[in-house]
């Protein structure tokens, strides 16, 4: 198989973007840098196709080293035939690798080998043969009667031999794969409950679904019910269809006196062995299936979260609710130095309103804070109407906004905070995270496990090692996009950093502690364990705003330094001229281009492009087009809302079957997916992500399980 012919077919793109991709990644190139800065070799492959063709090289040479050994296997018992070692050879999948090795396996003692050992396959030859023999089974079976190897009677010969011919059928690779398909096609997954009790199971107690149709969301809860003992899942497979055709396969004289006991065999194959197997092997495969569909869903929120704009110039208050241990404060500046600290009982049971409306004014007018920011945890709903009555009755004008503090207690406790914090009380560090968070959540979220935010669904119940393989990954990718200052990045922002591992970020903030701000990309060199083939990977995502050189603030790699240095030369500019006369450069170079550029500089277009965009957009944030945050001052509550009524919302979470919207009442409405659009469509992401402000409409309150149910159909 030539893996690069595959890879090629399989992303629809051409033989030399496979082996520009292949030879960057064997070379030890990181993804955002191959994405970023080698799109002439890549032919501008997008980040994210990178990764998937990252990912399914890795599968192909897998299954190349498989093959490999699996021919090795076969060939030392002396069966390997030119057909078989063609037919593994030529493999795309696994699963046919292992279908095809099956019969070769060594296997634990089963009826079939027990039936070998007592000298039965010749008689299951024969009886698969179909001969017409002109005396009776009882007749053919009688010379392998043998007491001492235990066969005692010609129908325990015969028996031997069916067991043989069984699994002779179970082991068949083309078998296997044909009620593979069928399962696929036309099974059915069915559960019902095992226990008699209203559960979050209940709508699984007697439910049916088709194989190929079921999303994954319900997989995944049918998966979680059957393993806290709720449900009993089961496979109903065509059945008589499929023994059919195994029959077909098999049939060879139906007149013929042995036909009857393949077909005896063929039976007791399929419902013993072939039947639990597939079933096993279908319930992996939809598991398989919804796990990663659920891991891709929990790293396009994820990646959604991490890219809100930051808000800048502002002090914030950060509120961690509670209720008996009262609410813990937070004070930070508009970088996010913690300015102050404090605690209020505003929530039962103490309900200490009029000391904490004191604290809170105080802290407010000390500190000259114009945006609250609260928790959406325990307690969050009773903390936010007091803080509404709160700045009603202040003379500052003075917002709050909800934020989503999944993740602060981990945040809390951990070795970062302990560092940032030495001698902050833990209960407090959590309002530092959530104050932090509005002023930049990027820098703020890398602190925390991207597993420990909760923007998914069913986290905790797929495969966690490609879980954080995906969110490290989806991490990486936001923190390079937007890019990060040099001077001001904590290790654990650093780290995420192109080629950057989290020892040398530690050495890049030492380094920075004793020798002062970086004033040059090329001061990196002086980290300890930062070589050429790092500074290479990690150059063009750090920033520093007062570089000696103004390149050292743009995305413009090191190495691209002279071409765009002639750039300039060719608009009438140098590079002073940046700093001094950004307006003017920015207008001149709209005007060159790219292409006659290419061809004069002996650079790739692509590079040039970036360089032109880099100078019209000096030190421009991507997170900038993403929809900002909402600041409230009034609060809305549950038994406020009314059927039909429209309200303004932020999307909280996008799931398979819908989108939860924050609409201001303290719990998330929900948006099934069928009220989304008028159109059709596959999935909530095909119109909202996480943070879209959206209009929605009220359908249902139901006050007793504090559910809503919302529409955005017809609403502009």
């Amino acid at each position: 198989m030539n893996i690069v012919v595959v890879l090629a077919e399989e992303f629809n793109i051409t033989k030399k973007q496979v082996e520009g991709v292949i030879h960057l990644l064997d070379e030890g190139n990181t993804i955002p840098f191959i994405a970023r800065y080698r799109k002439e070799m890549t032919g501008e492959l997008d980040e994210e196709i990178i990764r998937n063709l990252k990912d399914r090289l890795e599968y192909l040479r897998n299954l190349e080293a498989r093959k490999k050994e699996v021919l090795r296997l076969i060939e030392k018992q002396g069966k390997l035939t030119p057909e078989l070692a063609d037919r593994i050879k030529r493999s795309r999948m696994l699963q046919e690798v292992e279908d095809l090795y099956r019969p070769f396996r060594p296997k634990r003692k089963t009826r079939a080998s027990k039936a070998r050992d007592r000298g039965l396959e010749p008689l299951a030859r024969l009886l698969l043969a179909q001969e017409r023999i002109e005396r009776s089974l009882e007749d053919l079976a009688l010379p392998y009667v043998n007491e001492a190897k235990g066969v005692k009677s010609p129908e325990e010969a015969l028996q031997g031999a069916r067991d043989i011919i069984a699994e002779v059928v179970s082991d068949n690779a083309e078998i296997r794969g044909m009620i593979r398909q069928l399962v696929w096609e036309k099974g059915v997954i069915h559960s019902q409950k095992l226990k008699d009790e209203v559960s979050n199971y209940s709508d699984y107690y007697d439910y049916s679904e088709r194989v190929k149709n079921i999303p994954s969301h319900r997989i995944l809860a049918i998966n979680r019910g059957e393993r806290e003992g709720f449900l009993k899942v089961s496979v109903v497979a065509p059945e008589t269809e499929i023994i059919n055709k195994i029959e077909n396969c098999y049939m060879v004289d139906a007149e013929s006196l042995t036909w009857p006991q393949v077909r005896k065999a063929i039976h007791d194959g399929y419902n013993r062995l072939l039947a639990p197997s597939i079933e096993r092997e279908i319930r992996a495969m939809l598991t398989e299936k919804a796990e990663e569909r659920a891991i891709k869903i929990f790293g396009q929120n994820l990646k959604r979260l991490l890219l809100q704009p930051p808000v800048r110039g502002k002090n914030v208050l950060g509120i961690d609710p509670a209720y008996r241990t009262g609410c813990k404060l937070a004070v930070v500046d508009a970088t996010g130095k913690l300015l102050d600290t404090g605690v209020v009982y505003p929530t039962p049971p103490q309900e200490d309103k009029e000391n904490a409306h004191r604290i809170l004014k105080d802290l407010i007018k000390k500190h000259s804070v114009s945006l609250i920011a609260i928790g959406n945890g325990t307690a969050s709903r009773e903390t936010e109407l007091f803080v509404s009555e709160l700045i009603s009755k202040l003379e500052e004008v003075v917002y709050y906004v909800i934020v989503n503090e999944a993740g602060a207690s981990v945040y809390s406790a951990s070795r970062i905070a302990k560092k940032e914090f030495p001698y902050l009380d833990v209960s407090y560090r959590g309002a530092v995270s959530i104050a932090r968070r509005v002023l930049d959540p990027l820098a703020e979220l890398v602190k925390i496990d991207p597993k420990s935010i909760g923007v998914g669904q069913y986290q905790h119940d797929v495969n966690q090692k490609k879980l954080g393989e995906t969110l490290d990954g989806v991490v990486e990718s936001c923190v390079n996009t937007v890019g990060v200052d040099l001077n001001t990045a904590s290790s654990s922002l650093l780290k995420y950093v192109a080629g950057i591992s989290s020892k040398v970020a530690e050495n890049i903030i030492k380094f920075r502690e004793e020798k002062g701000k970086f004033t040059s990309r090329n001061q990196l060199l002086q980290v300890t364990g930062l070589g050429e083939k790092t500074f290479t990977q990690c150059a063009g995502f750090l920033r520093i705003p007062d570089a000696e050189h103004p390149f050292d603030n743009t995305p413009i790699h090191p190495e691209s330094y002279g071409i765009a240095e002639r750039i300039l030369v060719e608009a009438g500019f140098d590079v002073k001229d940046l700093k001094e006369r950004p307006q003017q450069v920015r207008e001149a170079v709209k005007g060159l281009d790219p292409q006659n550029l290419a061809e004069r500089l002996n650079a790739g277009i692509p590079t040039i492009k970036d360089i032109l965009k880099a100078f019209q957009q000096p030190g421009r944030d991507p997170r900038e087009d993403m929809p900002k945050p909402v600041f409230m001052k009034n609060v809305l509550r549950l038994e406020d809302l009314k059927q039909g009524m429209l309200l303004k919302g932020t999307v909280r979470n996008v799931v398979d079957f819908g989108v939860f919207v924050d609409i201001g009442v303290g719990r998330d409405g929900l948006v099934h997916i069928s009220q989304l659009s008028e159109k059709y469509i596959k999935h909530p992401f095909d119109v909202v992500s996480i943070g879209d402000h959206v209009t929605v409409k009220v359908l249902e309150v139901d006050m007793d399980r504090e559910r809503i149910s919302l529409s955005m159909k017809g609403v502009s």
